[in-house]
């Protein structure tokens, strides 16, 4: 996925253009409205500087008024006037009509795309396989989903109606100017040049300073992620004020890298203004000589109105002037708007475009009920995605090498080893959170894979090492929300493993709530909590337990024993546990040492066979005898 120091280089795409507006089709009728009105507040702007020159040259002017003029020409030219005022009037009323159903349409808008691209990323991420989690932070995926989608809706609700607007207004007010009065209208426009480089020049600057900005934002969430995550080992250890002071060093850095933003912004208003007033000026310069040149004739008014510069031209092309400045300005600003998108859009897609490996395949088999008959043959396995069935037996990056594991209806087995034999591989492949490159793997004889993945897992128990508690009452981490399942069955499960009465305990009993990642409680409650919130579900055939003793006390650990004795009883059961007290009840233990199974056979047997479980079982008593 992009990196963000890689995403703020990107340049306009047009196919990344297309596809956000894509968004905008199931809102057709929005867009229209937000677009006419969006214009017709523009068309109104240039507007205002016609009103205020016919005005002045009708009815305010030097000249119009002359000394001694009847009534009726005065009456005239006040009707002209409160003519221009009411007109003035009734456009600023529409502008306030248009922009408010403009700021509105667009806003909502923005809001349902804005819902619309989160909904896609967050169903798109429910889709994807393990592997890709395992390649992707999780911080990195949180910011898809946040800062990336809130830059496509700055990008529709400002970005693209600023780019149309100004692209707008600047084509009218130079249609404008050049049709009331071309010389001065060519002599305002010998600063454009001027303004398009400049604007160019601080544009690049300020995409720096605002990439740098992010970069050093980035850094301070990292430590602030580390320091809050880890609050304990930094207490535990005293590591406060050495901490304090890296923290203060990241924090420098984006403070350095917010000043640099400000001062170029702060250096870029002023430069326009100052090119708004040359131009001004040369309009000054320009009418004065115009007005100077016609002092000595004799009908000066019929020479000024012949050549098309007169107080009241004079007074709108500075008004012109410096409202065509604000949307070149505003252009400049949209560009950099631009790119963010394009950068946020790049990794978005990125995301929503990830291929989903573990699909069910077409007409997937649903089974209401598993015998709970496992069979692995032959299968290699790699967690490199790179690792494809034709890599050779000898690669390192192969997890598990030809595994060959039978495992009959009712049976319990144990999945024992050093860490990395590839215990775990073996019940994510049954789980199918992961395709084997070679072999297969079988439930009840049917391939995994032609299996519908939901009714596959509904089927299978599983308890982790690492508990995972929602946020949310006890009793909604049993059930994880499912509405279908009664309050005694919670209570039944809840028994069975000894927590019930842990639970009473609480203050709302199993209405309790429970904290992010269930931090109030102990692990050997969370761990009791796991085993209950898996016999809820009342798997038919597998209860597939991943380690869940090696984290709890010894009371706790005989309190799962026993109800572990209740629940495999005529069921498939794959345990894998670093105590091999907790699996000496075990039917069959199967020995795995670097990908493969090198023992198998009952607790006795293999002790009497002295091989490499007799030692594991040696070492592992030998530690326990010095621990006490």
């Amino acid at each position: 996925m992009t990196q963000p120091d890689e995403a703020f280089q990107k340049e306009f795409d047009a196919g990344l253009t297309r596809r956000i507006l894509g968004y905008l089709r199931p809102y057709t009728l929005l867009v229209v409205i937000g677009l006419t009105t969006t214009l017709l507040f523009s068309v109104a702007a240039p507007l205002y500087g016609l009103i205020q020159r016919y005005a002045i040259d009708h009815a305010l002017g030097p000249g119009v008024l002359k000394v001694g003029a009847d009534l009726a020409d005065r009456q005239t030219l006040y009707n002209v006037l409160v003519g221009a005022a009411l007109t003035y009037l009734g456009l600023r009323f529409l502008d306030f009509l248009m922009r408010y159903a403009s700021t509105y349409v667009i806003g909502l808008l923005g809001q349902r795309v804005l819902y619309d691209i989160r909904s896609d990323i967050f169903t798109k991420l429910q889709r994807l396989p393990l592997a890709f989690f395992d390649a992707n932070p999780v911080g990195r995926l949180i910011t898809r989903v946040t800062s990336d989608v809130d830059a496509i809706n700055q990008f529709i609700t400002a970005g693209l109606v600023s780019l149309i607007t100004s692209t707008f207004l600047i084509v009218a007010y130079v249609v404008i100017m050049l049709s009331v009065s071309w010389p001065l209208a060519l002599s305002s426009f010998l600063v454009l040049p001027i303004l398009f480089w400049v604007s160019n020049y601080f544009r690049t600057q300020i995409r720096l300073a605002f990439r740098n900005t992010r970069l050093q934002q980035a850094v301070v969430n990292t430590k602030l992620n580390e320091n809050i995550t880890g609050m304990l080992t930094v207490q535990l250890f005293g590591r406060e004020n050495h901490n304090a002071q890296d923290f203060d060093h990241s924090n420098r850095g984006l403070l350095g890298a917010n000043l640099n933003s400000v001062r170029w912004f702060s250096l870029f208003q002023p430069a326009v203004s100052i090119l708004g007033a040359v131009a001004s000026s040369l309009v000054l310069w320009f009418a004065g000589r115009s007005i100077l040149s016609a002092a000595g004739v004799e009908n000066p008014d019929a020479v000024l109105v012949a050549s098309g510069i007169t107080l009241g031209t004079l007074v709108a092309f500075n008004g012109f002037v410096g409202q065509l400045f604000q949307p070149i300005q505003d252009l400049a600003d949209v560009m950099n708007n631009l790119q963010a998108a394009m950068a946020s859009a790049e990794r978005i897609f990125g995301v929503l475009d990830e291929d989903v490996t573990i699909q069910d395949v077409p007409g997937a088999r649903v089974l209401s009920k598993f015998e709970g008959r496992v069979d692995l043959s032959t299968v290699w396995f790699s967690y490199d995605q790179s690792v494809t069935a034709d890599t050779p037996d000898d690669d390192p990056r192969w997890t598990l090498r030809g595994i060959d594991l039978h495992i009959t209806p009712g049976e319990s087995v144990a999945l024992v080893g050093a860490t990395g034999a590839g215990k775990t591989s073996i019940t994510s492949l049954v789980s199918r959170f992961y395709d084997v490159q070679r072999g297969s793997v079988a439930v009840d004889g049917v391939n995994v894979r032609e299996l519908a993945q939901y009714d596959l897992r509904r089927h299978i128990g599983v308890v982790l090492q690492d508990v995972f508690l929602f946020a949310g009452t006890i009793e909604s981490n049993l059930t994880l929300g499912s509405p279908d399942i009664p309050h005694e069955r919670v209570i039944q499960a809840c028994k069975y493993v000894g927590v019930h009465e842990f639970i009473l305990e609480l203050p709302q009993g199993y209405d309790s709530e429970v904290r992010e990642r269930g931090a109030t409680l102990s692990t050997g409650q969370k761990q009791l909590l796991a085993f209950a919130r898996a016999l809820i579900q009342n798997p038919d055939i597998l209860l597939v337990l991943d380690e869940a003793t090696a984290s709890v006390d010894t009371e706790t650990e005989m309190r799962i024993q026993e109800a572990l004795t209740k629940v495999m009883h005529g069921r498939t059961s794959i345990i894998i546990a670093h105590r091999l007290s907790t699996i000496e009840h075990c039917d069959r233990i199967v020995v795995m040492r670097r990908g493969q199974v090198v023992e198998e056979g009952s607790h006795r047997a293999l002790l009497a066979r002295n091989g490499y479980y007799a030692r594991l079982h040696r070492l592992q008593y030998a530690q326990g005898d010095a621990a006490d």
